[in-house]
């Protein structure tokens, strides 16, 4: 029980990655409220462990709706110890033919979303004398993918974010790092492997031979919200089985 007894927010919690790493954190005894835009199944979780997880309905690029969310955190389970910054959009798309709405979606989900999120938890995690903030990236955000402009960029930014947010965190006892998956068997990476002319192109980069399991993404969540991770700051943690971007 790893992280029994800390309170955790979750964004994008209700399914892919975000779910797997809600079930890790509460099977570790953390208390986790969930943000996302729609709940989806997470009633099956609230069943399961009815008094350490919540659901929040919210928009991560919506000021006032982060700052809810955070408070409402506090409010249900008495202080925040951990942010996982995991909500995401992709529009992917070649930059020629890339609409700016579309871009605009996926930057600010994926970024200004992340900024909001943090900016909304320093508070409460420095009344509770320090805490933990981990962001999601992405392989493509230092590997070049051709129709993923958007979707690069942004992580890009993210990796570099949580860098200077861990620079200016420190003092207040908060580290700061960065979960960046590979091709995962869930979402974008379930998707890669059914298409079996570009599985067998992207297989062969991958020295496991195989896609993640969101499971083991979950892991590396917890072992950086867990006290074995207290001097890891500013790092950006890749769980790729091994990626290389060429074979």
């Amino acid at each position: 029980m790893r992280l029994s007894g800390k309170t955790a927010v979750i964004t994008g919690g209700t399914r892919g990655l975000g779910r797997a790493t809600v079930e890790a954190y509460l099977a570790e005894g953390a208390l986790v409220v969930c943000a996302a835009r729609r709940p989806y199944e997470i009633g099956e979780l609230q069943e399961k462990y009815p008094d350490q997880v919540d659901f929040v309905a919210t928009d991560v690029t919506d000021e006032d709706s982060v700052a809810a969310l955070m408070a409402y955190a506090v409010e249900r389970f008495g202080g925040l110890d951990i942010l996982v910054n995991n909500a995401g959009a992709s529009r992917d798309g070649r930059i020629g033919r890339l609409s700016l709405a579309d871009w605009n979606v996926t930057i600010g989900t994926n970024l200004t979303g992340v900024f909001l999120c943090t900016r909304a938890a320093i508070e409460p995690m420095t009344a509770r004398g320090g805490g933990r903030i981990i962001n999601v990236s992405s392989c493509v955000a230092s590997r070049a993918a051709t129709g993923a402009s958007a979707y690069s960029a942004s992580k890009a930014a993210v990796e570099m974010f949580t860098r200077t947010s861990a620079v200016e965190l420190a003092p207040k006892g908060i580290t700061v790092n960065c979960l960046s998956p590979g091709y995962i068997d869930e979402g974008m990476g379930k998707a890669l492997a059914e298409n079996e002319r570009a599985w067998e192109t992207y297989r062969g980069r991958l020295l496991s031979g195989r896609l993640g399991r969101p499971e083991e993404v979950a892991a590396t969540a917890v072992f950086l919200a867990a006290d074995e991770s207290s001097y890891v700051n500013g790092h950006v943690m890749e769980v790729n089985g091994g990626l290389l971007w060429a074979a």
